[in-house]
């Protein structure tokens, strides 16, 4: 009867995690385009590449295919794969139901992947079912970097997946996970660093229990051999390179060791934008008291990873502030790929690493009696609470940013189509005060754009019109030099952060960019959010401004003369 009446308990609790997680979810639903979605590395870039692509007809096409609508001819491939589940959904749903489907898929295997792998392997007594549902409810909730999928939430799954597999406790179930994740996940923004550390976890049981354990090595590579051949993209660019790119200018290595440490501790408290867990106010907190309550104790069971893990998880901050640390410069100019490939994102591994902290972290203290029960009761409310209140539509909203519908302003471009009157393929855009996203996801050719990978020599040729206003602003002028990810026309006036909306009533006094060049590319016409005073001496003559009342943007319609 006890035995029946847990279980009974926690299906109630999963039915509750299951209508929380729906409730969650639910605007993007309601609101339709209404919704207000993350603008960085989402609006700005993602949601717009996918929509360009699909137009593009290219979304298989050849490994040397253009995309004409970028940059006079952006290389297909630095869209990335056409096996990729995200790409498949904006290709068949409006832009707006694909986030919303992504979103929901994301967080449902996102809760499914840590409840089974904390009942599995970490959490295993019926007695601690609350710490199981309320720890894998707030995992899914994490606000993560839309476009990387499954790439951190889909971790605890695949972990699951390779436990089992490692202790030789698998069926079929396991092996389909290792081969269906990688079509819903990124191998460079997140599964590469998991699959080293299961390639250090192999490595560790062959050295510390001498055995070879052949069928979870053959899992890792089933994994990663899964990854090669659907990023296949990307490792043709890598072998075969056929041009410097845009990141053969990146400078990864440029903070002192003061300013490194303290990103390491902004890290370990804060998190990264794009795996951010949510975790200051609650589970350092919780992680701390468990490290406490352990102290000199003999650890049996799931208390002797406690310690480990904890330390993995300040390890990983500080691996991620370090590599940005200036004194890896002299290796990063002899080993290029130091620079051109990110490997500061082993902390993408922190999310799961947090969460399993949480979960072990609970079942330490809750083991100390019914105070510290109620205790850890009480956490999972504050931290459930925390979560919805950083949902995307209650931060963005309460930041003024604009809807999906206002941001992309669809009306009022096909205003200015209409106005220009010509077919888009025949003239070249770009914009000031917006980002080049809003042009290309209605369907102008834009010189300028957001991507990380394109010919260097496009970069060097775009310079050539921006170079007057980056000579006024160090900050833009190392911005784009040493980055560059952003090939946009950068104003002194307005800085790095070029989105203007139409309340902030600012304009341009000083405008200083080489027309001629924007002539020689092909540029006519600059969407501008903002009026430029000096138009006439920059060969500049406005046509008309448009206004709407769905859009965030006052567009004032300038001609390069």
């Amino acid at each position: 009867m006890f035995k029946y009446s847990l279980q009974n308990n926690e299906t109630k609790h999963l039915w509750i995690a299951s209508f929380l997680l729906a409730l969650y979810v639910s605007p993007l639903f309601i609101l339709g385009e209404n919704a207000h979605l993350r603008i960085h590395d989402n609006l700005d870039s993602n949601i717009a590449w996918y929509k360009t692509l699909k137009n593009s007809g290219q979304l298989f096409g050849n490994i040397d295919a253009v995309i004409p609508q970028v940059i006079n001819g952006l290389p297909r491939n630095a869209y990335g794969t056409e096996f990729s589940g995200i790409q498949w959904l904006h290709a068949t749903f409006p832009s707006m139901v694909a986030y919303a489907i992504s979103q929901t898929v994301t967080r449902v295997v996102a809760f499914i992947g840590m409840y089974i792998l904390l009942k599995t392997h970490f959490i295993v007594s019926k007695d601690h079912y609350l710490i199981r549902v309320w720890v894998s409810l707030t995992f899914a909730l994490t606000p993560f970097w839309p476009s990387g999928m499954l790439s951190t939430l889909g971790m605890p799954l695949a972990l699951w997946g390779f436990l089992n597999i490692r202790s030789r406790n698998s069926t079929w179930r396991e092996w389909i996970v290792l081969i269906l994740l990688p079509f819903y996940s990124s191998f460079v923004l997140g599964f590469f660093f998991f699959l080293v550390a299961m390639g250090l976890l192999w490595l560790t049981d062959l050295i510390s229990k001498k055995r070879f354990n052949w069928l979870f090595l053959s899992s890792i590579i089933l994994m990663t051999f899964t990854y090669l051949l659907i990023e296949y993209r990307l490792v043709y660019s890598l072998v075969f390179p056929e041009a410097p790119t845009s990141r053969n200018e990146f400078e990864s290595s440029y903070l002192s060791l003061w300013r490194t440490i303290r990103l390491a501790f902004k890290n370990y408290i804060r998190g990264h934008t794009h795996v951010e867990t949510l975790h200051a106010l609650v589970i350092i907190p919780i992680s701390f008291i468990a490290l406490w309550a352990i102290r000199g104790k003999k650890k049996e069971g799931i208390e002797k990873r406690y310690p480990m893990l904890f330390i993995l998880n300040i390890t990983l901050s500080v691996w991620y502030a370090f590599w940005f640390f200036k004194g890896w410069g002299p290796l990063k100019d002899k080993i290029h790929l130091l620079n051109t490939f990110n490997f500061a994102r082993f902390h993408f591994l922190r999310p799961l690493v947090i969460y399993l902290i949480f979960a072990i972290g609970c079942y330490i203290i809750w083991n100390k009696g019914k105070g510290w029960q109620k205790f850890i009761k009480i956490c999972f409310g504050i931290q459930v609470v925390i979560m919805f209140i950083a949902n995307e539509e209650i931060v963005n909203r309460g930041l003024r940013y604009p809807s999906f519908k206002q941001f992309y302003a669809t009306t009022q471009f096909q205003d200015i189509d209409q106005f220009i009157g010509l077919p888009k393929s025949s003239y070249r855009v770009v914009s000031i005060g917006l980002h080049p996203a809003i042009a290309q996801y209605n369907g102008f050719y834009t010189l300028d754009t957001y991507n990380n990978f394109y010919p260097l020599t496009y970069k060097h040729q775009f310079r050539m019109i921006i170079a007057p206003e980056l000579k006024k602003n160090r900050v833009l002028r190392k911005y784009f030099d040493k980055w560059g990810g952003r090939c946009y026309i950068f104003v002194d006036e307005l800085g790095k952060k070029p989105r203007v909306q139409k309340n902030k009533n600012k304009v341009i006094k000083n405008l200083d960019i080489n027309t001629e060049a924007l002539k020689e590319m092909g540029g006519r016409y600059i969407f501008s959010a903002v009026p430029i005073l000096n138009a006439k001496s920059n060969n500049l003559i406005l046509l008309k401004e448009f206004e709407d009342s769905t859009s965030a943007w006052r567009v004032y319609l300038y001609e390069v003369k």
